[in-house]
């Protein structure tokens, strides 16, 4: 299937179909220098696999970890394209997960002002959610995604083979974000992924679904002015998680402990329900303190204000402003 999201001159199509890694050059141009961007956790096959396609092809690898989505990561790949003579002419691809796509994007959106950018995301989180919309970053200070820019890619590969590689725990952290746009959006997709008796048989039914909700959001909202915040449910108390605990845990699963804290009683049970399902955490020890620091760092505090998500029933969501203080409350604190 191809989905076209529409954004006027930046438009581009997202292509979801088994084995298209294979046949890449069929949908990308690859006649001209090509840099690959892959991480060391990524199946190296996949990489090879796009570079004998390409007329002139070069693949980066980089240590695997958000720790290593970083300025030096990053001034070392500009590096090494000015090294290989890189022209505006050029193209980037990211071969991996969310790390991969945020870095390479960041880089394609700086280097000569900007140069083309493919996306192959190859595990679910980033099939779902961070591989469209053109949100790239770096961390910095140990804050997440602090200095990125919205640069779309020319066109997004999806091969759900690649997924056979990932191990369990993975897996259902990436599940974790179709389940924040399912319960937001889409209580028929809560229901598929809270009732299939096999995740992998209903799985392209799952990214496509989720994909949907992304593109229709992405183009209402290109950079994040209201509706696009919805896709922030769970990520507020998340991202301070995540930064808090120091790699002890993977996004997805912070994202599903974060959307406890901002669901009505009824959405919490059905939540936790599905989590269990799928291995996820409902409850974790992380330092408050530390948790609540990143957080009122995060580019959505206004003042004295943090744009939230609520969940009151499933398929529904609410925008609101909670101060920072109630935030403080909410990890357990006293007042501020």
């Amino acid at each position: 299937m191809i989905l076209s999201l529409d954004l006027k001159e930046l438009s581009y199509d997202i292509v979801v179909e088994k084995g298209c890694l294979s046949i890449a050059n069929k949908y990308l141009n690859l006649n001209r220098k090509v840099l690959i961007i892959t991480d060391s956790g990524v199946p190296c096959e996949y990489s090879l696999m796009i570079k004998k396609q390409c007329l002139e092809g070069y693949i980066y690898t980089f240590n695997m970890g958000e720790e290593n989505k970083c300025f030096e990561t990053y001034k070392e790949i500009l590096s090494y394209l000015i090294d290989k003579s890189f022209t505006r002419s050029d193209v980037i691809i990211a071969v991996g997960g969310g790390v991969v796509g945020d870095l390479s994007g960041f880089v394609a959106s700086t280097y000569m002002r900007g140069i083309d950018f493919y996306n192959i995301p190859t595990t679910l989180l980033s099939q779902v959610d961070s591989s469209i919309g053109g949100k790239t970053a770096i961390d910095f200070n140990g804050v997440k995604n602090i200095i990125g820019a919205f640069y779309q890619p020319k066109k997004v590969l999806i091969d759900s083979n690649t997924l056979s590689t990932l191990d369990e725990r993975l897996l259902s952290a990436g599940l974790a974000e179709s389940i924040k746009m399912a319960a937001t959006f889409n209580k028929e997709l809560f229901d598929l992924i809270k009732n299939t008796n096999d995740l992998m048989d209903n799985i392209d039914e799952i990214i496509i679904e989720s994909l949907k909700i992304k593109k229709y959001v992405v183009e209402n909202d290109p950079f994040e002015k209201n509706l696009r915040r919805v896709l922030n449910f769970g990520h507020t108390i998340g991202h301070g998680i995540e930064s808090s605990l120091n790699g002890k845990l993977y996004h997805g699963e912070c994202v599903a402990l974060g959307m406890l804290y901002f669901s009505s009683e009824e959405v919490k049970k059905e939540l936790i329900k599905v989590l269990n399902k799928y291995n996820l955490p409902t409850s974790f020890e992380f330092d408050k303190c530390v948790a609540y620091n990143y957080i009122v760092h995060d580019k959505k505090v206004v003042g004295d204000y943090i744009n939230v998500i609520m969940c009151e029933s499933i398929g529904t969501f609410e925008i609101k402003k909670v101060q920072k203080c109630e935030i403080y409350k909410l990890l357990g604190g006293s007042n501020e």
